[in-house]
């Protein structure tokens, strides 16, 4: 077979290079990591891994071992090993839970970050605010989708007052995750050649959209508590899906905790940095300060002190991160 013609089909999964590995290495993408070793497809075929033997050493920065999305070298045999992972254009990644610090690497080489929220119990701008934060060092693009269109009445108020928070430049799409019709609008998102990871919570109805995306029941759903909007996670673990539109989706399971790295510059709350240099005062403490902007901002509603309290807690928390970096 060609090397045109390998690059042709792994371009289906997202391969954008323009040449392969030599040295009787093979090139292929993860597209599932279990504990017995990890999935590849290599645009054609699905197939088990395990990893060389480097990757196994102790002290080795889990960030560092194969992920979801990475596109990798392998050599043939019985099991194929994993021996390379190649450059990653880009990285949405958490600190994983746990008091010891950790980087845990969600997915790779993606296009789109979906965050799926339910337009029910589930919806919640305080923690979209805090994906997007964790978004917008990754390289990735976000885009928001309330879900559950067809249980709410009031879908339009509550896409205005996400609206109101986001940046203008996120896009934000109500829909039904059971209809085609109203998830068509994700098409511009899955096209021939690109990536997309879909987060959220357990219940939100991520495994739901995602058999709509694929045409076919494939990922197991479950039923959600009526009192918090919670379901119990039917995804156990990540992994990358071709979709009929050319598209790939990695689907994940549903997020209890979303630590901040450390490393974000939170630009999402870039209106409120320019606010706090507007007060009298360099060193203004937003507090009981006379001619404080932010203060002056929070009385005549043009900030909401639900964010200022967000901000303020994911400042915090990523100074804290960013401390144990050091």
């Amino acid at each position: 077979m060609s090397e045109a013609t390998l690059i042709d089909r792994l371009r289906r999964i997202g391969w954008r290079g323009e040449s392969l590995p030599s040295g009787g290495l093979r090139l292929a993408r993860v597209v599932a990591q279990h504990r017995a070793g990890y999935e590849l497809h290599d645009g054609e075929h699905l197939f088990g891994a395990q990893p060389a033997g480097h990757f196994l050493k102790r002290g080795l920065d889990p960030a560092e071992r194969p992920a979801v999305g990475d596109f990798v070298e392998f050599e043939p045999g019985a099991p194929p090993h994993i021996q390379k992972v190649l450059a990653r254009r880009t990285v949405l990644a958490r600190a994983a839970a746990g008091e010891r610090y950790e980087r845990q690497v969600i997915a790779t080489n993606i296009d789109y970050v979906l965050v799926l929220t339910g337009l029910d119990g589930d919806f919640n701008p305080s923690r979209i605010e805090r994906y997007l934060s964790l978004i917008e060092d990754s390289g990735a693009r976000p885009v928001v989708l309330l879900s559950k269109l067809d249980q709410t009445e009031d879908a339009a108020d509550r896409v205005a007052e996400l609206r109101g928070r986001l940046p203008g430049e996120v896009p934000v799409h109500a829909i039904n995750g059971k209809d085609p019709a109203s998830t068509a609008v994700l098409a511009e998102y899955l096209r021939p050649g690109d990536s997309a990871v879909l987060v959220g919570s357990s219940g939100a109805g991520k495994s739901t959209l995602t058999n709509t995306l694929l045409g076919v029941d494939r990922m197991a759903t479950s039923a959600v508590r009526a009192h918090d909007s919670r379901g119990r996670h039917t995804t156990t673990h990540r992994a990358l899906l071709q979709l009929p539109t050319g598209g790939c989706l990695i689907d994940t399971p549903g997020m209890r905790e979303l630590k901040l790295t450390g490393d974000e510059n939170l630009d999402l709350f870039a209106d409120i940095d320019e606010l706090a240099e507007l007060c009298r005062f360099a060193d203004c403490g937003h507090g009981s300060e006379p001619g404080c902007a932010v203060q002056e901002a929070l009385d005549n509603g043009g900030l909401s002190a639900e964010r200022w309290r967000n901000y303020l807690k994911l400042r915090d928390e990523r100074e804290d991160q960013a401390a144990t970096l050091e």
